[in-house]
């Protein structure tokens, strides 16, 4: 009985304290914290260039320079936490997401391979693409190094999409984010926090008003993905209580 009491008591003063700011913030959307060893979505920086990755749709393709990597790196971790395994279908993509399946073909011989994406690369200019030994093999690429590829998006998750499927199954979706950084009961304090806000790191800082509670809410938007969001809100600018909102 007593442990509920203490309960209730810690219930009502976070509540009066709540009641009696002038500036609140109010969950549209929370998002937890998620572990961030698998992350697919998560932007990262290689030699000074940040890489975010993107939402891609089943049939999208891209023309470029395939390469393959082996023995060197044979048992090491790749970027989503798993062991590169050269003798099996994977490769390397800078921005597709994590688990993308993608149909490898040769321009030179017309030979293809499928492919899961579990990790980043290659960060040579004009190559799109890093093979597994195996995968290179599947198209001949081995003696040569390198080759012309067209890189078409198939499926996720090991399963390969229909072109016709439902457009919400043929859409791997990072999703368009919004960071709220502040909710306020007059239109002015918005205002101002939002010409603070504007701009940093490249997001653009927007006012909405909720009829709900009548707050006037400040939120950078164009985040790619929930990842990005949260790597912003927590890294960059230390806003360690604000909200991700999926728009």
């Amino acid at each position: 009985m007593l442990y509920h009491k203490k309960i209730l008591t810690f219930f009502f003063i976070a509540f009066f304290i709540a009641g009696c700011s002038t500036k609140t913030s109010y969950p549209v959307v929370v998002s937890k914290p998620k572990p961030s060893t698998h992350a697919t979505m998560r932007p990262y920086k290689i030699n000074g260039k940040t890489y975010y990755p993107q939402k891609v749709e089943v049939g999208e393709t891209q023309k470029g320079l395939a390469s393959w990597y082996g023995p060197k790196f044979h048992g090491k971790s790749t970027s989503n936490g798993e062991r590169y395994n050269m003798y099996a279908q994977t490769a390397a993509h800078k921005t597709f997401p994590m688990n993308t399946m993608v149909k490898v073909t040769n321009l030179n011989n017309s030979k293809s391979t499928v492919v899961r994406i579990n990790d980043r690369g290659p960060f040579v200019s004009g190559r799109i693409i890093d093979l597994s030994k195996k995968a290179a093999s599947d198209i001949g690429v081995i003696a040569s190094g390198t080759a012309p590829v067209i890189v078409e998006v198939v499926g996720f998750d090991g399963h390969s999409i229909s072109k016709t499927a439902p457009q919400s199954e043929r859409i791997y979706i990072g999703g368009t984010f919004m960071v709220q950084v502040g909710a306020f009961r007059n239109l002015n304090g918005a205002k101002i926090y939002q010409r603070e806000y504007d701009g940093k790191g490249g997001y653009k800082a927007i006012i909405k008003e909720f009829d709900k509670d009548g707050l006037h809410r400040v939120f950078l938007t164009g985040f790619r993905s929930e990842d990005e969001a949260r790597d912003f809100a927590h890294s960059s600018y230390h806003l360690d209580g604000a909200f991700i909102v999926r728009q």
